[in-house]
């Protein structure tokens, strides 16, 4: 749901753009959680991964924007409606986005089995009891470490997209979101060519699991057939745009705003602190959306035995993938992910066939396959 990495980068930005002094002050406000399951980095230049999570909850949201997207009573626990992870090479300057569909069927980690929720799930319910549990849960599933955090929640990406007047995104078709006739996100928009987005609008866009397209060439209003899967590519980018927005009208009272607006719409690890983001903003301050490198984990859709319709991670693609994401092959995995038996999925060593990689110092370079960008659909829009 939410492009929490536009909030990552733009803090990056901002600390270049205003006083220190005030960026400390704000900065104060971001609710801090300990993260007991993050692995820290010892200098300045290893690579590290930042865990970003959109969260779905409504709670404490009210007024005009909570009511575009249910109250907190109508939705029980919490869910991350998008995740996705932050790979950061300080000594290149690079960075890569790499997404986890929410249904990816997985067995949980740091789940109590008192909650109901522990053993096999969906990917997105260790979100429940918090972060942490998800941190655990992609460590020991997948093998990345999480060094950081980020959490934003609706009103995070209505805040920011309106601090910055819209972003603006070209439309070849109207589209909207249509679940058997209810538009559950309350996307609908009209017209075609750059559309300046508001931030009610940027959430229904980037939350829109049933879009849909009007093509007259195909008899009219026709469904993404990719489902979650393009609605991560459309997530991704609205991130650009954001990002291109807040380049565009760079000044420090449009930055000041930015910051005021989401400082209380999101969580982070306690040990991610501003100098940190400083130091990061010496190295980035030239950095582009368009060299912003985005990924999603591969997988195919499938229903369990209990009926639950779920995403199962596609082996030795993903494998390749997270090999050539980290730059060297990834971590031990202590609970595999899970096929649609609840049995788990044989995980490869990396292997793959085109290039060398190895930029974290003292690491065995690994040979991993080159990962070419899907094109983008003429149904979905792009920055303009």
């Amino acid at each position: 749901m939410l492009t929490t990495l536009g909030v990552v980068v733009l803090l990056i930005v901002i600390v270049l753009g205003a006083g220190y002094a005030y960026l400390r002050y704000d900065w104060g406000k971001v609710a801090k959680i300990n993260c007991t399951a993050c692995v820290t980095t010892n200098d300045a230049i290893t690579p590290f991964n930042v865990l970003l999570v959109g969260s779905d909850t409504r709670a404490g949201n009210t007024g005009q924007a909570a009511r575009s997207f249910g109250t907190a009573s109508a939705v029980g626990g919490q869910r991350s409606d998008t995740i996705k992870i932050l790979h950061v090479d300080p000594a290149t300057r690079t960075a890569q986005l790499l997404s986890i569909p929410r249904d990816t069927w997985v067995e949980m980690s740091g789940i109590a089995a008192s909650t109901g929720l522990s053993g096999p799930n969906r990917i997105n319910t260790a979100f429940n009891e918090g972060p942490v549990p998800l941190v655990q849960t992609i460590e020991n599933t997948f093998g990345i470490p999480i060094s950081h955090f980020v959490v934003v929640d609706f009103i995070g990406l209505i805040d920011a997209v309106q601090s910055v007047g819209g972003i603006n995104l070209r439309f070849n078709y109207p589209v909207r979101d249509n679940d058997n006739g209810n538009n559950n996100s309350g996307l609908n928009i009209t017209t075609t060519g750059c559309v300046t987005l508001n931030g009610n609008q940027t959430l229904a866009l980037a939350r829109s699991r049933y879009f849909e397209y009007d093509d007259p060439a195909a008899g009219g209003w026709t469904y993404d057939p990719s489902s979650d899967l393009g609605r991560i590519e459309r997530q991704n980018l609205i991130i650009e745009a954001l990002i291109t927005k807040v380049e565009s009208t760079y000044n420090p009272l449009s930055l000041k705003s930015f910051l005021d607006s989401v400082v209380h719409d999101i969580a982070v690890d306690r040990n991610l602190g501003l100098g940190e983001l400083y130091s990061l903003a010496s190295g980035y301050h030239a950095f582009s959306a368009s060299k912003l490198k985005t990924l999603t984990l591969p997988t195919t859709s499938a229903q369990t035995a209990g009926g639950a319709d779920v995403q199962v991670v596609q082996e030795p693609a993903a494998q390749q993938m997270l090999t050539s994401f980290l730059g060297q092959v990834p971590g031990a995995v202590t609970t595999p992910p899970l096929d649609e038996n609840d049995d788990p999925i044989a995980v490869p060593s990396g292997s793959g066939a085109t290039t060398t990689t190895g930029s974290i110092p003292g690491s065995t370079p690994t040979t991993t396959t080159v990962l070419t960008p899907t094109p983008i659909p003429a149904y979905d829009p792009t920055p303009c």
